[in-house]
């Protein structure tokens, strides 16, 4: 299967090494993520959304466009081709006030064009997407908030938005959600565990 992966660090997937103030979890996880699928025979497709420089703030022009069910950005344009074409999407960014980084949200305002990624048959009534090869959707966060807290007293801001705010509403409902809580107060053999069940994770799809 073809997997696009979305990935959102300011430090980028090079920073998965345990490198003093260059090292980012997220780009650990990923870097796993990627060396499962490779086992499995997969075929990996990244998008890392600093290396590529994406603005995600909309503009006036852009948002006219985006009304008329047009793409102005090339950058945009591309990563919708690649979605339309992935057999699986995954995201993978920290958890910073509840909820995605702004190039994650940004991806989501821009790229998820009406006519181009989901339509809407009847005003008022569920949308559908335009995934021709979709079969889910994985999200793999890293939060310093205590995995309960974030459930049972926060509500899960973070599906809310992305499961059920974004692919549910489209008609996709094979979503997986995988949180990793608090790694900087755990040992490097506690994170490098996590690590290993994750490839471990990614080789069985």
């Amino acid at each position: 299967m073809k997997f696009l992966i979305v990935f959102d660090h300011p430090y980028g997937a090079s920073s998965s090494e345990n490198t003093p103030h260059h090292r980012s979890y997220s780009a650990a996880l990923l870097a796993a993520v990627m060396r499962g699928l490779s086992t499995k025979g997969h075929t990996s497709d990244l998008i890392d959304l600093h290396a590529d420089g994406f603005n995600q703030v909309t503009s006036a022009e852009e948002l006219a466009a985006w009304r008329q069910q047009k793409t102005k950005d090339p950058l945009v344009a591309s990563y919708q081709e690649r979605l339309i074409a992935a057999d699986h999407i995954v995201f993978i960014f920290p958890i910073w006030w509840e909820s995605m980084p702004a190039l994650t949200k940004g991806f989501l305002d821009k790229v998820f064009v009406k006519g181009t990624i989901y339509d809407e048959p009847k005003p008022g009534r569920p949308f559908v997407h335009m995934l021709p090869n979709n079969k889910g959707v994985s999200l793999l966060t890293v939060m310093s908030t205590p995995d309960f807290i974030y459930r049972w007293v926060f509500g899960n801001p973070i599906t809310k938005m992305l499961f059920r705010g974004t692919f549910r509403k489209m008609g996709i409902h094979k979503l997986r959600w995988y949180n990793y809580t608090g790694m900087s107060r755990r040992s490097l053999e506690q994170r490098m565990l996590y690590l290993t069940k994750t490839e471990q994770r990614f080789a069985r799809l």
